[in-house]
């Protein structure tokens, strides 16, 4: 018995009645369609229980077994590739911040920059929602420039670490999308990703300039794309 409320009766059903003239190459058509879009959506599902079953600290081996595939087979095939359906803006945001890190002379990424990443991207969600709260950008900025660390030394060349803040920012954004049932990751939901590392930079300011976890969600919720 299938755990879903579907069955294949019901797929056939529902092709036949919403493509009733249609002929049969098309319906074949359709049909390849329609799996793929149902095999993408099990992938996700089961991407989903992964990352959150790795997050409560089990090891591959035993998500390997959870499947019924080796460890090596479960890694390959649901370790999350980096910024794997994450939006250009989004994607654009992440450059911004690690650039920030460098300009300051800080040795590793941290959930302020991603902030400052979010504010380099004005065409994004996460721009218009910060700005029409806080009033302006400046506002958001003078906020972040009050909780970064003091410059380093040495100006910073190659690559610039994620704390471990910053990983775990990234992943609530991933989780975020999965939740409201997306299948992209976009600038909200980063935004909404650094409120919910409770106790980051990021999160302090975004609490200090009004926001919350479950307002940033139903905004998030309610909008499309960017």
């Amino acid at each position: 018995m299938s755990p879903l409320d579907i069955n294949l009766a019901d797929l056939i059903a529902r092709l036949d009645e919403e493509l009733p003239d249609a002929g049969d190459l098309a319906h074949v058509s359709e049909a390849r369609l329609r799996a793929q879009t149902l095999s993408d959506l099990g992938d996700q599902l089961i991407d989903h229980y992964v990352s959150k079953a790795k997050r409560s600290g089990a090891s591959w081996t035993e998500i390997g077994d959870a499947i019924g595939v080796s460890k090596q087979a479960a890694q390959q095939r649901h370790a999350p590739t980096p910024f794997e359906r994450f939006t250009h803006l989004n994607r654009h945001g992440i450059v911004l911040a690690q650039e920030a890190a460098r300009t300051h002379r800080h040795d590793s990424i941290g959930t302020e920059h991603l902030l400052l990443g979010l504010l380099g991207e004005p065409e994004g969600r996460a721009y218009e929602t910060l700005v029409a709260r806080a009033g302006s950008e400046q506002r958001v900025r003078d906020a972040v420039a009050a909780v970064l660390p003091p410059a380093g030394a040495k100006a910073l060349r190659g690559h610039i670490a994620f704390r471990e803040e910053s990983k775990a920012a990234i992943e609530r954004a991933r989780d975020a999308a999965a939740e409201l049932g997306h299948d992209w990751v976009g600038t909200e939901h980063m935004l909404l990703g650094l409120i919910r590392v409770e106790g980051s930079p990021a999160a302090r300011i975004l609490r200090e300039l009004g926001f919350t976890a479950e307002e940033l969600r139903d905004a998030v919720a309610a909008r499309g794309e960017r």
